[in-house]
């Protein structure tokens, strides 16, 4: 079964050619682009089109390698040790299973989301090398080795925050999701509001991407940053003259907390405003 997007994620042909190619090579797919591109939601969709369970590891600054594999629960041991517990016996009791332990012995094989890889030390990808290759691990407290039957589809996701190193790049299949274009975004817009007036879409859409454009801004905003604008937009019964009359670099768009993220950007575009009309003013 090959992915192709779903009804809920619109996948350009790009995207959908690289999922296949991860899986047909049986590679990790790395997934990088802007924030709001729709990185960690590729893998709920992929793991639905492919009627797969979706296993999700968000990977934080504190993560570490092993935390994915198992943990051995030292602390809980000695406690029931004290206490006379006949659990403390056994070792295996005290072993946690991480997100790749879980992802090796699920079936049918899952797709295991690790998201935001870059977040983590930059020893963490190479920490994950051997693992991600051979598709099995030791467990040193127990001696038994845990072994995927199935490769489950890896799908990993970075913003680009710090490199990753070359010996890991080398085993994972690449691709950047481009910003979408009017056209694409206008597709997105449709799945998620399929009632939206076609004018106010026309205008919202318009005055979006001539906001991105803006120079200065310190953060575009992005494609969910959009839809939760449209949403408001439209709650709010928002003409689509409104939106047609207003130039972002002369006026702060209506709504405008849904799009800008930050007070940079915010004073950027009322200082834009401010000029404007002194300008005219003068006129």
């Amino acid at each position: 079964m090959r992915f192709t997007g779903t009804d809920s994620y619109v996948a350009s042909d790009d995207l959908a050619a690289a999922v296949n190619a991860a899986v047909t090579l049986e590679r990790p797919l790395l997934v990088k682009g802007e924030p709001g591109t729709g990185k960690t939601q590729l893998a709920e969709e992929v793991a639905r089109a492919l009627d797969r369970p979706l296993i999700q590891w968000h990977v934080k600054s504190t993560t570490k390698a092993q935390q994915g594999l198992y943990e051995y629960d030292a602390v809980s041991r000695l406690r029931d040790s004290q206490l006379g517990d006949e659990r403390v016996h056994d070792i295996a009791n005290y072993i946690v299973k991480g997100k790749l332990w879980e992802a090796f012995t699920t079936e049918p094989a899952p797709v295991l989301l690790i998201d935001e890889i870059d977040k983590a030390d930059i020893e963490f990808p190479n920490d994950l090398l051997l693992e991600l290759d051979r598709m099995e691990f030791h467990v040193y407290e127990t001696g038994e080795v845990v072994r995927a039957e199935t490769r489950p589809v890896v799908i990993i996701t970075s913003n680009n925050e710090k490199e990753l190193p070359d010996a890991f790049l080398r085993r994972c299949f690449f691709h950047y999701i481009r910003f979408p274009d009017a056209e694409t975004m206008a597709q997105i817009v449709a799945v998620h509001f399929p009632d939206l007036k076609q004018r106010l879409l026309k205008e919202a859409l318009g005055l979006f991407f001539e906001l991105r454009e803006v120079k200065g801004l310190k953060k575009r905003p992005s494609t969910s940053e959009l839809l939760d604008w449209i949403k408001l937009l439209m709650v709010e019964d928002v003409s689509p003259e409104v939106l047609r009359e207003t130039d972002p670099t002369k006026a702060i768009p209506p709504l405008h907390g849904a799009l800008l993220k930050n007070e940079q950007d915010v004073h950027l575009f009322e200082r834009l405003a401010f000029l404007a009309r002194r300008e005219a003013g003068r006129g």
